[in-house]
């Protein structure tokens, strides 16, 4: 049982306890950080999961601590200001969670959302094809009835986790190419079932985190269905809306660790030191932090209309165009500053540069997955400024 706190009282428990048990070795910015495997991982969410941290606005009835929206936000600032490793179960928890507690049935949600906050079933997304990246309304897969089911059959990539994933939220066309945003479902596959083929994408990082999955004739049981089959659409525009504005609500006290790491680096490294004097360096740092709290800016407006009960929209592309562009910003200024260190740079100097460039190449896809800034640039002038068309 975690103490029935909010506010301040919430925050100090979250801080105090995000201090005493996050272990040493997970914080990027500290001597001695290591990578965590897998299983360290899971356990490490788990036990936020258990102090209140996780699920937090999920119904306790479904595993989760029924808490506010408010509360929420106030847990991810004091994650952000840590630097722990990302969440290996995003999609699960920021994705496949919330679109379950809007159209699942009671069955669904007491099968799918515990094992989720548990860490027991990681979960992957099935959105994005070859031909179809961004643009969901051109998917190809098709879901065809089956008895009381569907045969599935098509080609999803990018999915991230998809090699570790129990099931899949998988978006599949039931009805023609041109109907285009009509005749869409979502489904929850079991990633074991015969016809599925998952192959690793080797990234510049040399990770494998994205993933194509192939479908062929897949069976998928009709309890396996989320919402009815022609609401795969604005289920899927809810997904996005969720990930593009509310989803890893820590990303802007996260970006000012980020920050502050960068300049206690170049502080305690005198070949680097001089560079925090340079007007130049000084200004695109000052930058950043003008860019850190727009991001906020944007994060805490968001969360007070949702506790009003008002639907974010099309304003979820404002949140997801600025933090993306600026967090690339910054990842190559902060190549920049640390590539310029001496061959025989300290410790400090050298962790560093390990981190911004793991940064740097994982901040290439930012303004890719979730929709690509050309994606929300034309969201944007459609539906928050109501631009005419051009012709």
């Amino acid at each position: 049982m975690t103490p029935e706190l909010s506010g301040e009282a919430f925050r100090r428990y979250a801080r105090d306890w995000l201090r005493d048990n996050a272990p040493s070795g997970f914080l990027a910015d500290q001597p001695g950080y290591t990578p965590p495997g897998l299983e360290q991982s899971l356990a490490w969410e788990a036990a936020m999961h258990r102090a209140g941290l996780a699920g937090i606005t999920w119904p306790k009835a479904y595993g989760g601590h029924g808490r506010t929206l408010r509360e929420h936000l106030i847990a991810n600032q004091e994650i952000g200001r840590l630097a722990l490793p990302e969440s290996v179960s995003s999609i699960g928890k920021e994705l496949a969670g919330p679109i379950i507690l809007a159209v699942g049935t009671e069955e669904q949600k007491l099968r799918y959302l515990p094992p989720i906050l548990e860490m027991r079933e990681m979960w992957c997304q099935g959105f994005s094809e070859p031909d179809a990246g961004s643009d969901l309304a051109g998917l190809r897969t098709r879901a065809v009835p089956d008895g009381d089911g569907w045969r599935v059959t098509g080609q999803k990539i990018w999915t991230s986790g998809a090699y570790k994933a129990k099931r899949c939220l998988l978006l599949a066309r039931t009805g023609t190419v041109e109907d285009r945003h009509k005749g869409l479902a979502l489904f929850a596959v079991p990633m074991d079932t015969p016809g599925i083929r998952v192959v690793p994408i080797r990234q510049m990082n040399d990770k494998q985190s994205f993933c194509e999955v192939f479908f062929d004739d897949v069976r998928v049981e009709p309890e396996d269905a989320l919402g009815k089959p022609d609401e795969g659409w604005s289920a899927a525009i809810r997904v996005l809306g969720i990930e593009r504005a509310t989803n890893r609500m820590y990303r802007a006290w996260r970006f000012e660790n980020e920050l502050r790491h960068l300049v206690a680096a170049c502080r305690q490294d005198e070949s680097l030191a001089p560079l925090l004097r340079d007007s130049a360096y000084r200004q695109r740092i000052a930058a950043t932090v003008t860019d850190i709290e727009m991001v906020k800016g944007h994060v805490e407006p968001v969360v007070e209309a949702l506790v009003a009960g008002q639907a974010i929209g099309a304003r979820g592309s404002l949140m997801k165009l600025h933090w993306s562009e600026a967090h690339q910003r910054f990842a190559a200024l902060a190549q920049e500053m640390l590539g310029m260190a001496a061959p025989d740079a300290p410790p400090s100097t050298l962790q560093a540069q390990k981190r911004f460039q793991e940064i740097y190449l994982q901040a290439r896809a930012e303004t890719i997955y979730a929709g690509t800034t050309e994606i929300q640039l034309g969201i944007i002038a459609d539906r928050v400024l109501q631009l005419p068309k051009g012709k």
